[in-house]
């Protein structure tokens, strides 16, 4: 079994706009691609995790979706990186599914598809819902401070579930994940 880097799409790869209603507002973050490259080297699992309730709410449909991870596939693919798998929840809060986070219905779908190890991987994110979807399955989380990180992380700070390790950004995350330092 592999272990994985699940990483939060909106935030914490790319930059945070809200509701992506047009893919030409989408950037991912300069530093996502050789970040990516290193965990793709290392022989771990590169996986995206991402709710996008903008589809159930009916803001946007799935094909938005799809081209926003078109554009992140192909600066990926610039620095030489992948995902080994891009999984997205398209249901509203209330919708009753198990696949919003921080449910972990996304987690164990790349589980059975990519045979991943979960109490041995990460999840990388920027909120709380992040931080609460990798204890859900015994994985280790790292808080990004980039888009809503630094005031998730003041306000969740009495919450019993905290993160493992606080980076910067995705950058900082993967070296630490790489270095050993988190646990």
């Amino acid at each position: 079994m592999y272990k994985a880097v699940f990483m939060d799409r909106d935030g914490t790869v790319s930059e945070e706009i809200g509701y992506m209603y047009d893919a030409g507002l989408y950037k991912p973050f300069s530093y996502s691609g050789p970040a990516i490259r290193r965990i793709n080297d290392s022989g771990m699992k590169a996986v995206l995790i991402t709710n996008q309730s903008g589809v159930g709410r009916g803001y946007f449909d799935e094909a938005m979706v799809y081209k926003v991870h078109d554009i992140l596939r192909a600066e990926l693919a610039r620095h030489g990186a992948k995902f080994d798998g891009i999984y997205y929840c398209p249901h509203v809060p209330d919708a009753g599914c198990d696949c919003r986070k921080p449910l972990p219905g996304m987690l164990h779908h790349a589980q059975k598809d990519l045979d991943i190890d979960l109490a041995r991987s990460y999840v990388i994110g920027d909120k709380q819902v992040d931080v609460e979807t990798a204890h859900a399955v015994g994985a280790k989380c790292i808080l990004v401070l980039t888009g809503y990180g630094r005031e998730e992380h003041e306000s969740h700070k009495a919450d019993p579930h905290q993160p493992h390790f606080i980076a910067e950004n995705l950058t900082e995350a993967i070296d630490a994940i790489l270095a050993g330092e988190v646990g």
